[in-house]
């Protein structure tokens, strides 16, 4: 779907700038993204199975919740909203945990640039998995897993298990921090 979306610039700041999403995306524009990863206190994380129907990593394995945020649209709102909408799990503001932010810069195809800035949070699962309702338009699954598991799948890299490559710095971050929150 598409939507309007605040231009910013490298380091995340608006540039008062917006345009449909469709256009950053092909005209490289740096915008805003949200990662809310989900985690249990068992040291699991739910991943999502990108939709084969995506035009950016389809049937690729990724964080969580991942979306846009909306042009002047607060960042705790677009995690709550796109939260809501890709596994049916309701949260407040107060159940995010903020860790960070994280630049991406994709190019999929000449006119397919994917420049994106994310917002990156943590929220506990409270509900069992089986509970949570997946938006099909954008996931194909979800899936709990240790994050030692996962480690060892992100290290491997087979064609098996295929993750959005955002990066060593990205889940040492990521998984240090849902560490913290565990202890």
């Amino acid at each position: 779907m598409d939507e309007l979306v605040d231009i910013l610039d490298r380091e995340g700041k608006a540039t008062g700038k917006t345009c449909m999403k469709s256009e950053a995306h092909a005209k490289g524009y740096w915008h805003a993204c949200i990662n809310v990863w989900l985690y249990t206190k068992q040291g699991e994380v739910v991943i999502q199975k990108r939709a084969a129907t995506k035009k950016e990593f389809p049937n690729t394995w990724d964080v969580s919740v991942a979306g846009h945020i909306g042009a002047g649209e607060d960042v705790l709102i677009a995690a709550q909203r796109e939260v809501g909408e890709e596994v049916g799990f309701h949260i407040t503001s107060s159940d995010l945990t903020f860790i960070g932010n994280y630049a991406t810069d994709f190019r999929h195809h000449k006119d397919y640039i994917d420049r994106e800035y994310h917002y990156m949070y943590l929220a506990e699962l409270t509900v069992p998995i089986e509970k949570l309702q997946i938006q099909v338009e954008e996931v194909a699954g979800i899936q709990l897993i240790f994050i030692s598991e996962l480690i060892k799948k992100l290290e491997s890299k087979t064609d098996s298990f295929r993750f959005v490559p955002y990066g060593l710095d990205y889940f040492k971050q990521v998984f240090a921090s849902i560490n913290k929150k565990m202890q």
